[in-house]
């Protein structure tokens, strides 16, 4: 992943990769003051939301793949806490306030630096209205929800396996990961 093109600390423009004294890990480095830039991976949250057996999805307007669908899910701002940025990107994707009831999933994307968190949440108010990264939004029933038009396969997995496990009553807490190729969770 590319890091800056100077020294934010004391903006030399002596960088480069190298192990620092004591770590694991090679990180981008002044050579001047020994700033280092740490290149951590992104936090996206969001919530599986049911209403009356249906699932709310919402239908993307921005890159990247505009017109798919997904759950309300979208990145952690600085200072939020997971909860709260999973029920903020609900409310901007769907204009729903929600309300989380636990933890379901957490899925890694390494090849990218992302990690997914998704909720299970209830609606508290629904508003009809919804923020310019959305083209729409609906509570799908099973039968209807447009599986080939997921944006994610992980997300489409993730739906699949919520959607089992509340027709059998049980629920799980899971991890998956995508670093072999393949899509897989552990309960």
């Amino acid at each position: 992943m590319p890091g800056p093109s100077f020294c934010p600390t004391c903006g030399g423009h002596d960088l480069g990769h190298q192990l620092p004294p004591g770590d694991t890990h090679e990180r981008l480095m002044c050579r001047g003051c020994g700033y280092i830039h740490y290149i951590n991976p992104k936090i996206i949250a969001g919530c599986i939301i049911e209403q009356d057996g249906k699932y709310l999805l919402c239908q993307r307007a921005i890159p990247p793949r505009p017109g798919t669908w997904t759950l309300p899910a979208g990145f952690m701002e600085g200072g939020e806490t997971t909860e709260e940025a999973a029920l903020r990107e609900v409310w901007e994707e769907t204009g729903v306030r929600a309300e989380i009831v636990s933890p379901y999933s957490i899925f890694s994307v390494p090849k990218i630096s992302e990690v997914y968190i998704i909720f299970r949440a209830i609606a508290l108010e629904i508003t009809g209205q919804f923020g310019p990264e959305t083209l729409a939004y609906t509570f799908f029933a099973p039968e209807d929800i447009p599986w080939d038009s997921i944006y994610y396969p992980a997300i489409r997995q993730i739906l699949e396996r919520y959607i089992e496990e509340r027709q059998a009553g049980v629920y799980g807490i899971y991890m998956g990961n995508d670093d072999s190729g393949k899509i897989h969770f552990i309960r």
